[in-house]
């Protein structure tokens, strides 16, 4: 995959020390690259340490990044395998070396799974924090709080038809920005159904 014009810029910047080039990186993946290493380690505070430690990384050897791929996919690969050494290290400890590592392809197809499990994740909630307040509201009770219709109408002095159809007006939203995306049919077939 090639470069997108961004990543030029943002390579070249963090090649140079850019500090607002760094901070740009860090503040565009921060949260999925922890999201995702959460997600195969299982815990917050070690994948909060490790994407921290492939920042550090980045900056300390910004003037040697050798990228081939796009610089999202070269960060989640280089997070991906920081996950794999770590869970590596502490199976040798528990195990000493017996069963490490299933097979290679579900491996890949794990994390890919993962990855895209995430960046799903990610791109629902940005929708959600763009929908207009009232809709966000009664949306995030039905569908993030489990609140039935007649009782989000109650707590907001509304017809159960309002909320009914703003959850519509919310499903409809995230069908359109979520196209692309396998799991997304399915996933929007569950949300109407609750």
């Amino acid at each position: 995959m090639a470069y997108t014009g961004d990543d030029k810029i943002l390579l070249e910047g963090l090649r140079d020390g850019r500090e607002k080039a760094y901070e740009e990186l860090f503040m565009t993946y921060y949260v999925q690259l922890v999201v995702f290493a959460q997600k195969i380690l299982g815990d917050e505070d070690m994948s909060r340490e490790m994407v921290q430690d492939v920042f550090v990384m980045f900056f300390e050897k910004r003037d040697v990044l050798n990228i081939h791929t796009s610089l999202k996919s070269h960060l989640y690969q280089t997070v991906r395998n920081r996950c794999l050494n770590e869970i590596k290290r502490n199976q040798i400890r528990r195990e000493h070396h017996s069963g490490i590592f299933v097979d290679k392809k579900n491996q890949e197809a794990y994390f890919e799974d993962k990855m895209q499990e995430t960046e799903l994740e990610a791109r629902i909630f940005s929708v959600v924090e763009s929908l207009p307040k009232q809709c966000k509201r009664i949306f995030e009770m039905s569908r993030f709080e489990g609140i039935p219709n007649q009782e989000i109408a109650d707590k907001l002095k509304l017809s159960k038809r309002t909320v009914e159809t703003q959850i519509s007006k919310a499903l409809k939203i995230l069908r359109k920005h979520l196209k692309g995306y396998v799991d997304v049919i399915l996933f929007i077939i569950f949300w109407m159904l609750k």
